[in-house]
């Protein structure tokens, strides 16, 4: 299903998700299929439980709006796109330090405007939570060349 996913996408300097240097962040890393859908492997550490033992929602929620997301960067890393609507459906409890599978798949994308959906998969194939997503272009006044400059956006080796 997400086995294609091979070919990496950038990673930002200071971003919570996958800023490289955010030392408060999750440090997640992206691939895609080179088609419609991205993928990303994580183990979510004790800082970002909820209940114990279980991972706190607006984190589950944050890893989806990214992995979700980043289907409009697939064949193009500078197409930004922000999230206009976002419905979470929380399945089942996501356990803290297991690894999970977070991955998005476009469904359409037509001009300025895209409906994406995304799932986190527990280590049995078990859907944990999953969402769908309005996306729609970065304005110009916010996606300006020095803020692009500014993201350090980069390919970081595996």
């Amino acid at each position: 299903m997400y086995d294609e996913c091979i070919h990496k996408q950038p990673n930002a300097e200071s971003c919570f998700v996958c800023g490289r240097s955010n030392e408060h962040g999750l440090h997640m890393t992206f691939y895609d299929d080179n088609v419609d859908t991205v993928k990303s492997t994580l183990r979510l550490g004790a800082r970002f439980e909820g209940y114990p033992g279980i991972a706190h929602g607006g984190i589950l929620a944050s890893i989806l709006d990214e992995v979700v997301g980043r289907v409009a960067m697939v064949g193009d890393h500078h197409h930004f796109m922000m999230t206009v609507n976002m419905k979470v459906q929380y399945r089942n409890p996501v356990p803290i330090g297991t690894e999970i599978v977070a991955v998005g798949k476009a469904i359409r994308m037509r001009g300025r405007l895209g409906k994406a959906e995304g799932k986190i998969y527990l280590l049995d194939g078990t859907v944990g939570c999953e969402a769908e997503l309005t996306l729609a272009d970065m304005p110009g006044d916010i996606k300006s060349d020095e803020r692009v400059d500014l993201l350090g956006w980069a390919i970081d080796p595996d």
